[in-house]
């Protein structure tokens, strides 16, 4: 993933609402949310929601497609893996993080909730 996709997409997701229909979409799965259901989930005026998700788009984090009146978002998973690639593929000294040495106790890659405090 090029760094300017990567600046992009964490752009988009730096603002508020745009994180909370990211998230949204993301478990909405493959179904997708129209967009007006996701301006009412989140209570964002639904033009406000059109200019939100206009920049995810652009982002290249969600897609859309119509159905009858409605526009239809979905989570782009590919994009968002790459992005999550990019931003981990160095993690753990280039070391899966799911597959420590055997004995190990290093728990940086476990999510900080986890980690065991010395």
């Amino acid at each position: 993933m090029e760094a300017d996709r990567v600046i992009r997409a964490l752009s988009a997701l730096a603002q508020e609402h745009r994180l909370a229909a990211f998230r949204l979409l993301v478990q909405a799965g493959e179904q997708g949310v129209a967009a007006g259901v996701l301006a009412e989930k989140l209570d964002v005026p639904p033009s406000s929601m059109s200019f939100h998700l206009a920049q995810l788009a652009n982002a290249g984090l969600v897609t859309q497609r119509r159905e009858s009146r409605s526009i239809i978002y979905s989570a782009d998973y590919a994009a968002m893996n790459d992005l999550m690639g990019y931003l981990t593929e160095n993690c753990c000294g280039g070391l899966s993080c799911s597959e420590e040495p055997p004995g190990s106790e290093d728990t940086a890659c476990l999510p900080f909730s986890q980690r065991k405090s010395a």
